[in-house]
């Protein structure tokens, strides 16, 4: 790799890669140290194609979701099962990963914009902004940068476009998937809000419970709906009403008092 050999978006790869090696370095006890992170079905990362892949999640703070994803795809890649056993495998890390984040919030302050230097795929959010409910149309720019992120390699979105959970999901992820066919692999995570503050940087409890899981890549019709998309989607995630309405609220109200206090023993 030549030293200043650029990514599509004109970043420098060089840069990029140092900037995931130590962020990874510094963050890696988060998820396998003082909070551990139990992962299930990694082992389908390794056999996905190199470009063209979007992987969809619920989201639960601004930049620790990711932070792990990124951890978990390139132990992944690197031959781990299930493990983020010895951050070495960030060495040598995937380049051309990407992820979807609202571009106010990639600006605000200096550490932002050293994730956003390390794949961030900026949009502007057509329904919210500086705190505040909007209705803009989206920008056909966006879009073009996220197809040519999915050209380049791996793109992770977080289709509700906030931490709360039971959101709807948002139309324009279903519009990407029609227009540029990518393989379509779902994530659920669990534990990061209870974990982090709703940044994802200060630690707020340790001991938590941490979980991903990956699952297998759906398939989508040709001339599937927008509706159908998205209601699949949100099974895919475990972000569908369904599954708030057949769990009762006290006990949604109990487990989450469990989560609280569980203190998760991680043995490998």
């Amino acid at each position: 790799m030549g030293l200043f050999k650029k990514n599509p978006f004109g970043h420098i790869l060089f840069i990029k890669k140092w900037i995931i090696r130590v962020l990874g370095v510094i963050t890696h006890r988060r998820y396998r140290g003082f909070n551990a992170l139990q992962i299930e079905g990694s082992e389908i990362i390794k056999d996905l194609p190199d470009r063209n892949v979007l992987f969809i999640s619920n989201h639960q703070t601004y930049f620790a979701d990711v932070v792990a994803m990124f951890h978990v795809f390139n132990a992944s890649l690197s031959g781990r099962t299930n493990s983020i056993k010895n951050v070495m495998y960030l060495w040598n890390p995937k380049l051309n990963l990407y992820y979807i984040a609202a571009r106010e919030t990639m600006r605000a302050g200096l550490l932002a914009r050293i994730f956003s230097y390390a794949g961030a795929i900026t949009v502007e959010r057509t329904w919210r902004d500086k705190g505040k409910d909007v209705n803009r149309q989206v920008k056909m720019s966006d879009i073009t940068s996220i197809g040519t992120a999915l050209k380049d390699g791996w793109v992770i979105t977080f289709p509700q476009g906030t931490t709360k959970p039971w959101k709807p999901i948002r139309k324009g992820t279903a519009h990407i998937i029609r227009k540029y066919n990518p393989v379509v692999v779902p994530i659920v995570i669990d534990g990061f809000r209870r974990s982090f503050d709703k940044k994802g940087i200060r630690v707020k409890k340790k001991g938590i419970l941490q979980s991903m899981v990956i699952k297998e890549p759906m398939e989508f019709a040709e001339n599937e709906s927008v509706e159908s998309i998205i209601e699949r989607l949100e099974m895919a995630i475990e972000q569908h009403s369904s599954f708030v309405k057949v769990i009762p609220r006290e006990v949604l109200l109990e487990q989450e008092k469990l989560n609280e206090q569980r203190r998760y023993s991680y043995k490998e």
